[in-house]
């Protein structure tokens, strides 16, 4: 499969530069997008016809940095690097037009920089058109993820397709894009609703002049209290840009503070939330994987980071000191939304501390997650002090903030195992979406153990004893928590007390939260374009 040929450079993009890295799978250098670039095969001269297909990723978000003619229906394809840092080849998403009707072809994305890939688990490329604008999954049957000797034995993503509409526009993506125009639609259309609990603000400018906005969420009778010091929660999510679900699990976190949710009415009234969604404005507009503007791993840099080179986390960081040091603010949480490229379900990092009662305090709110989210998984939640991860946010921070609780939020870019039944989801955006919904209700859970809040409707999954006080500290409600250890398999987890069942006691369908799986509605690959393990080719 996808081997070379000597005239494979026949039809690549002319705007294309060098490219360098320690994982190198390319013969060439790849720099820049290829834009509106019409592969056409060798020798040929003229104005493309009909079926010589045009690929672009000149656009928001976009990733496609050359295109290689390997036959009339197979073509190699290479992912841009992240601007000004050849190691990071992940994320994709272009566009193909001009196509035949039934016009049948296979893609080979043969320049990846990680090895390890959900690829291998069964996870595919997404696919819209321009009349069928939702995203759904190539079927797993037409994707093959292998070493090909002909690419220096690097692995290789090759998929089969087919155009069945001739006057279509066809886009392939990593997963679901969440561009940073997206999100500054989404905040303009939230801040027209005029909420008295919302607050949108300007925290700083970007390398290339975009906003990061920072967003406020609480009533404003508890901001406007100077009875007691106000528990706040930091979230923040997209320091890595490919990492677009983390975008979809924000925005369910917001939507439901937001909500009139009686759960959600009762968090703003006792707890203050900061959200920044978007800590990589500049590398979620170029299209890079894991990188800023200039070429930099933000979530590697939290411990110092530089005004003009990471102005992003400059400016987090120096609020989150600045709430810290603010005798009026309880800095209680801070949790860094991420996607994770090789594991299933969503899942916690945290740290190990030194002190007993802080580390067992900071078990317990992944383990009421997994109580209301049948996505996640105690058995890839895992505490550590890795030396690698000392930049992170979450280790930055965790020994910055004394009494805080510092996590890493992983969801998977493929699927989930459910507790209950052991079967494989793949997620959708609604998934995403249902995820950050189960963690800003989790807040309630948490509280509610603690002592601080006693307001109904319950929603904890661990009952007080009858007769304690509300206000109480329920200890031995932690120590039953903390009971069971991690790292069990999924089908032992005993997180079957779901949010969902509780919304129908408050008069809400379960179904409102439930992810939809969108069926494919593009023509079922015929056997004669199936890809054929044989070594080579297809």
């Amino acid at each position: 499969m996808a081997d070379k040929r000597a005239d494979s450079g026949v039809g690549s993009a002319a705007d294309i530069d060098n490219h360098g890295s320690d994982s190198d799978s390319t013969e060439e250098p790849v720099v820049g997008n290829v834009n509106k670039f019409a592969v056409v095969p060798p020798n040929y001269s003229g104005k493309p016809k009909k079926g010589h297909l045009i690929f672009d990723a000149c656009f928001e978000s976009g990733n496609l940095g050359r295109v290689d003619y390997i036959t009339e229906t197979e073509y190699d394809l290479f992912i841009r690097p992240d601007t000004c840092n050849p190691r990071f080849r992940v994320w994709f998403n272009f566009t193909v037009e001009n196509v035949k009707a039934d016009q049948r072809v296979i893609f080979n994305i043969v320049n990846f920089s990680k090895t390890k890939s959900l690829y291998r688990d069964g996870m595919t490329p997404m696919i819209k058109s321009t009349s069928r604008p939702k995203w759904v999954r190539i079927p797993g049957k037409y994707v093959y993820y292998y070493r090909c000797p002909d690419h220096r034995k690097n692995y290789v993503m090759s998929f089969a397709f087919i155009f069945d509409r001739e006057d279509e526009v066809y886009q392939f993506a990593y997963c679901y894009p969440y561009s940073y125009t997206r999100l500054q639609n989404y905040l303009d259309n939230l801040e027209k609703r005029n909420y008295d609990f919302f607050t949108r603000e300007l925290l700083c400018l970007t390398v290339q002049q975009r906003r990061l906005d920072l967003l406020t969420i609480a009533s404003p009778d508890l901001q406007a209290s100077d009875n007691e010091k106000l528990k706040t929660v930091l979230i923040t999510a997209r320091v890595h840009p490919g990492e677009t679900p983390s975008s979809f699990v924000c925005q369910g976190v917001i939507d439901f503070l937001v909500s009139s949710h009686p759960i959600a009415k009762i968090l703003r009234e006792h707890l203050v939330f900061k959200i920044v969604p978007m800590l990589n404005p500049d590398g979620v507009y170029l299209g890079n994987y894991r990188c800023s503007l200039m070429g930099f791993d933000l979530n590697r840099h939290w411990q110092e980071p530089s005004p003009w080179a990471h102005p992003t986390l400059y400016a987090t960081k120096n609020l989150l000191m600045e709430l810290d040091r603010n005798q009026q603010h309880d800095m209680d949480f801070y949790i860094d939304l991420h996607a994770h490229s090789t594991l299933m379900n969503g899942f916690m990092y945290g740290n190990i501390y030194d002190d007993m009662d802080r580390y067992e305090k900071q078990s317990v709110f992944p383990r009421l997650l997994c109580g209301n989210a049948e996505d996640f998984s105690l058995t890839n939640t895992n505490f550590n002090r890795d030396a690698v991860k000392a930049g992170t946010g979450r280790r930055t921070l965790g020994s910055c903030l004394d009494e805080s609780h510092c996590y890493t939020l992983e969801v998977s870019f493929f699927s989930y195992q459910t507790n209950t039944t052991g079967q494989s989801m793949p997620y959708t955006e609604e998934g995403y979406m249902k995820l950050g919904r189960n963690l800003a209700r989790t807040f309630l859970d948490y509280y509610k153990l603690m002592g601080y809040i006693s307001a109904k409707p319950s929603s904890s999954i661990v009952p007080k004893p009858s007769g304690q006080p509300p206000n109480r500290r329920d200890r031995g409600a932690i120590d039953r928590a903390l009971s069971e250890p991690f790292g069990r398999s999924q089908g032992d987890s005993n997180c079957n007390n779901r949010l969902d069942r509780r919304d129908e006691r408050n008069g809400r369908k379960s179904s409102d939260f439930a992810s939809n799986n969108p069926s494919n509605s593009y023509s079922d690959m015929p056997s004669s374009l199936r890809l054929q393990r044989d070594g080579r080719r297809l």
